[in-house]
C-alpha cells in the first residue's frame, strides 16, 4: 500500500485505490477494442471530412 501511495501520489489510501480501479478499468476498455483490431469491415469509400463539412 505504501508503494501504491508513492506512485500514484495520492495522500490517502481511499483516493489510491480509486486511482488504480479507475486505471484498470481504463485498461480493460483499451484492451477490449484492441481485440477488435482487424475483426471489423471499413468501407474505405467513407469520407469522414465530407460527413463533418455536412453539420
Amino acid at each position: 500500500m505504501d508503494r501504491a501511495l508513492e506512485v500514484s501520489g495520492e495522500r490517502t489510501k481511499k483516493a489510491a485505490v480509486t486511482k488504480a480501479l479507475q486505471e484498470f478499468i481504463a485498461r480493460r476498455q483499451q484492451r477490449r477494442v484492441l481485440d477488435l483490431m482487424g475483426k471489423l469491415e471499413w468501407d474505405q469509400s467513407f469520407d469522414y471530412k465530407a460527413e463533418r463539412s455536412r453539420k
